[in-house]
Order: C-alpha cells, then sequence, then structure tokens
C-alpha cells in the first residue's frame, strides 16, 4: 500500500468536506490542495467526484427525515411538493449553462491565479452585501425555505451559475444571493444545502461519465488497490467532516454573519496571489 497516496486522500476528503457548504470555494481549494500535494494522475477527476459524493451524502443524512417526507408527499399539494419544485428550478440554470460551457471553464479557468482573484473578489463581495444586509431595517421576506416562491428559487439558482468560476463558491454565491433576495440567513443556508444535492449529483453523473468516455477511449487508466484504498479514506473523511460542517454552520448563521470567511477569502487570495507573482510557488 501507497502510504503518501492514502495521506493525500485524506487530506483532500478534509478540505472537500470543510469547503464544501462554507462560502470559500470547495473547488478552488482542492486546486490549490492538489497543487501543493502534487496530486495528479488520470484518477483526480474521479477521486473529485468521489469525495464530493462523501459531502453531498453528508447532507442527505442530516436531512434524511426532510427528505423523506419530500419523497412521501410528491403528488399531494403541500410544502413538501412546493419545495421539491423549488429545489428542481432553482436546479435547472446550473444544470444547463455546466452542459454548454463546463468543458470550456475546467480547461480555461482551473488554475491557481484564477481561484485567487476569485476568492478576493468574492470576499470583497460577501463585505458589501453584509454591510447592505445590516442597513436593512426591516425582517426578511423569506424567514424559512418552505415560505420561497418558484420566483425566489429561480433566482438563487441563477446566482448559483456564478460559481462555476472556480475560487467562487457554490455555496456563497446561493447562500449571498439568497440574502439580497431577502431570504433570512437559515433559510438562503438551508436551501443552498439542498439545492446541492441535484447540482453535485449530477455533476458527479455527468464528470463520472466523461471519465468513463475518456479512459475507454485511451485505454490508459488502469485501476489499483491503492486507489480502491485512496477513493474509499476520501470518501468516508469527506462524510463525515462534511456532516460536522452542516450541523456547525445552522448553529453558526443563527446570530452571525459572513464577514469572517470574508476576511479568510480575501487573506488566502492574496497568499496566493503574492507567492505566485513572487515567485515563490510554481501554481
Amino acid at each position: 500500500m501507497d502510504l503518501i497516496y492514502q495521506i493525500k486522500a485524506f487530506i483532500l476528503g478534509i478540505v472537500e468536506g470543510l469547503t464544501e457548504f462554507l462560502p470559500i470555494s470547495s473547488t478552488g481549494h482542492l486546486i490549490i490542495a492538489g497543487d501543493l500535494l502534487n496530486f495528479d494522475g488520470p484518477e483526480v477527476n474521479t477521486f473529485s467526484i468521489a469525495i464530493q459524493a462523501g459531502a453531498i451524502f453528508a447532507v442527505c443524512w442530516f436531512y434524511r427525515v426532510k427528505l423523506w417526507n419530500i419523497l412521501t408527499h410528491l403528488f399531494k399539494s403541500g410544502k413538501e411538493r412546493q419545495l421539491a419544485i423549488n429545489i428542481v428550478v432553482a436546479f435547472l440554470p446550473a444544470a444547463v449553462l455546466g452542459v454548454i460551457f463546463a468543458d470550456m471553464i475546467e480547461r480555461l479557468l482551473f488554475n491557481a491565479v484564477t481561484v485567487a482573484t476569485a476568492l478576493v473578489v468574492g470576499g470583497l463581495i460577501i463585505f458589501w452585501i453584509e454591510n447592505l444586509h445590516v442597513k436593512r431595517s426591516y425582517a426578511p421576506r423569506v424567514r424559512t425555505m418552505d415560505d420561497m416562491t418558484i420566483k425566489d428559487a429561480f433566482l438563487v439558482g441563477c446566482m448559483q451559475c456564478i460559481a462555476m468560476i472556480p475560487g467562487t463558491s457554490r455555496s456563497g454565491s446561493t447562500i449571498i444571493g439568497g440574502l439580497v433576495l431577502g431570504l433570512s440567513r437559515k433559510a438562503a443556508t438551508e436551501f443552498s444545502f439542498f439545492l446541492a444535492i441535484p447540482t453535485i449529483f449530477g455533476a458527479t453523473v455527468y464528470s463520472l461519465g466523461k471519465t468513463f468516455l475518456r479512459v475507454s477511449n485511451e485505454h490508459s487508466f488502469v485501476w489499483t488497490s491503492d486507489m480502491t484504498w485512496g477513493f474509499s479514506i476520501g470518501f468516508v473523511v469527506s462524510f463525515i467532516s462534511a456532516l460536522i460542517v452542516v450541523k456547525w454552520l445552522l448553529r453558526y448563521v443563527s446570530s452571525n454573519d459572513f464577514k469572517p470567511f470574508g476576511w479568510y477569502r480575501i487573506i488566502f487570495g492574496v497568499v496566493i496571489l503574492g507567492t505566485h507573482f513572487s515567485g515563490l510557488v510554481q501554481w
């Protein structure tokens, strides 16, 4: 067994789980961490899919009762069916644009400089939106995600499309976008969690299909026992760390804003840009 490979898988699983649902960009952190760990090879894309699946399973497990209620009430009029409709509506913009532009974005923007720039810009936007949010003298228009309209869902889904740029953050764009639209912090955060399920699941299926097609055409991919262990470790670690983050974030948003994440994004982005342009690190 390649112990170094398993350690890298463990670290990347933690990175994915901790960052997937925080407004700091899991994709951006995986790109940076992968560069630092020199984690490359034909299996990298498939590994990323595996650990993203771990994070999504964490959300499904945390909300298992609510998800079951939605499934059992799909054909009955009520808040469960409306929530299911809203999730589908919010998912569609990213699904359509993702199929059209995913390859181009991955080819042109999946690099450390793009990630760092998006981190800094996103951090500044968080500060701007939070300052506007504080100036509001009225209660949020939408207190829970069950109160959202189809229009609210569609607009949040459009916000999610911004996260196709690595370093932007899917959760950040949907949560902060939700605040702009008048959602409460809890409503925006929970809807972001639920929207992640079809979004990341869809991206997983799409990426997995592309990977298998490429591998079958090139005949250059050989599955090893190290990959089996590495993928399993990454999946489990991602699941556990994501579950911890989901529970923590719901408590956090009840009485705190997102400015600390803005500071983190700006500082981290500046460090990456500084080390890149100074030549200290070859990203």
